[in-house]
């Protein structure tokens, strides 16, 4: 019998390091290693690629924990098991619904074997009341969004799409990443710290940097292919996260180190098998949502990091990823034209909307309106479309330019104007009539934009450069 030299339990996937000879669950070594680079118990350098896995006779079953010695205890553990799912689990998922009823179903043989159908009647009572809070609570959740949001208007001395009209060249920020292979991917501002922002590149890094100081504050590793998305969890009396997502399948957390003021690992993510295609922080912003080429989308908790919902596997892969400001639709692009939007609730689809663009395109992004009431997505490779999500129809289609290839589309958080970022520069159009602000084509090629604080400035990212538009010095 093995046994893990982190946890000391019977690891259920063993492997074993050659150099040491120390056994470990295999999923918590990759975590170790993801986060140390070292063998936990010698010290020495390790990579995954330096684990042996152990294939153990199928005979050699692990002893059962001295809990679970009897069935009267087996019984009450399985129990507890089914009921610390709706306990943990926050968010109303039918992830949690399935684990419960795949015990209930163990918890029926069980019961039949010992005759001790007692059991049985008190879970049915349990999920009888946990089916009521599952009704009750995601709709508590979203009337309290949407009433907050309906009521708040754009802070005093938000820019207008007036002040948008004058925005000219501030500020760019030249040489960040590397130059092998060069070109940063995506960006993300601090609402909490304006000066700082976040970065990923093609070069497998994800960079915290401060524009006030023109430093670099982190240069946070662990990425084996290109950063595809980048973003920050900031929310009083929570600590602040950094959170990137990349074309390795793999998403990872750092946290805040109070310490040290700098940012430490805390957890990487490997539960889908295709690149992630969409990263966003929940409104709540206790959870976030991943999407994947392996045509699953999943949400994991920002508490405990685990996942609290996967998706059924999709007829196409996930091409790109948004989340309703009351938070609870998702929306997902796909590689087809069409845009799939679920309840977050059970995870049924709620709408398709397809365009009437005849050519396949990649919906390859998407942003919801702060007022809750439209989506705006590319609508063919060169024009967006601003979809009524009350009609489930388009309202209007903006053209760009044949040459105009959409790399992403993001709304201001007060709804008044959103920018579409792409190979021929960047765009900002105000919102509801539609009508073209400003543009910025000397950047070239955009691979992606921000708004910052109080939509006073817009950042966009183009090569090794970070560019920032604003209001003309007086």
């Amino acid at each position: 019998m093995f046994f893990c030299a982190i946890s000391g339990e019977p690891p259920q996937e063993p492997v074993v390091v050659a150099k040491s000879g120390k056994v470990y669950e295999k999923r918590l070594i990759l975590k170790y290693i993801n986060e140390n680079g070292t063998d936990p118990i010698s010290g020495d350098k390790l990579e995954e690629s330096d684990l042996i896995v152990i294939k153990a006779s199928p005979e050699a079953a692990a002893p059962r924990p001295p809990t679970h010695t009897s069935i009267p205890a087996m019984l009450q553990s399985l129990q507890n098991e089914s009921l610390a799912i709706l306990c943990t689990n926050r968010m109303p998922l039918h992830a949690s619904w399935r684990d419960l009823f795949e015990n209930a179903t163990r918890l029926e043989r069980l019961s039949q074997m010992c005759k001790q159908p007692w059991v049985l009647h008190r879970l049915q009572r349990q999920l009888e009341k946990t089916s009521k809070w599952l009704r009750v609570k995601p709709n508590e959740t979203h009337q309290s969004l949407s009433a907050a949001r309906k009521k708040r208007k754009p802070p005093v001395g938000y820019s207008t799409p007036a002040d948008v009209k004058t925005y000219t060249a501030k500020h760019t920020i030249p040489s960040l990443h590397s130059s092998s292979p060069p070109g940063i991917t995506c960006i993300a501002v601090s609402q909490s710290q304006p000066s700082q922002f976040l970065t990923g590149g093609n070069d497998k890094i994800v960079q915290l940097y401060d524009r006030d100081t023109d430093k670099v504050l982190e240069t946070l590793k662990g990425h084996t292919k290109r950063v595809n998305h980048v973003a920050f969890r900031e929310r009083d009396g929570l600590p602040s996260l950094l959170i990137s997502a990349g074309a390795d399948k793999i998403a990872k957390i750092w946290s805040h180190d109070s310490a040290s003021g700098g940012y430490i690992p805390k957890s990487t993510i490997r539960t889908h098998k295709g690149d992630l295609t969409g990263l966003v922080v929940h409104p709540t912003s206790t959870l976030i949502g991943l999407s994947s080429l392996d045509k699953t989308y999943s949400l994991h908790d920002l508490t405990n990091f685990a996942q609290v919902f996967r998706s059924a596997p999709s007829d196409e892969a996930f091409t790109s990823l948004a989340i309703h400001p009351d938070g609870m639709l998702v929306a997902l692009g796909t590689p087809t034209s069409t845009i799939q939007i679920y309840d977050i609730r059970d995870g049924s689809i709620a709408a398709t909307l397809t365009p009437t663009e005849s050519s396949p395109f990649t919906v390859n992004t998407l942003s919801f309106s702060e007022n809750g009431y439209h989506l705006c997505a590319p609508d063919s490779l060169s024009s967006a479309a601003i979809w009524d999500l009350r009609k489930q129809k388009a309202t209007a289609s903006i053209p760009l330019g044949d040459g105009f290839k959409i790399n992403r589309i993001r709304y201001d958080p007060s709804a008044q104007f959103f920018g579409i970022a792409g190979s021929e520069g960047l765009r900002i159009l105000a919102h509801k009539t539609w009508e073209e602000l400003v543009k910025f084509e000397e950047a070239g090629d955009v691979a992606d934009l921000a708004f910052g604080e109080n939509g006073k400035e817009v950042w966009g990212v183009s090569g090794r450069e970070v560019r920032i538009w604003g209001l003309p010095a007086e």
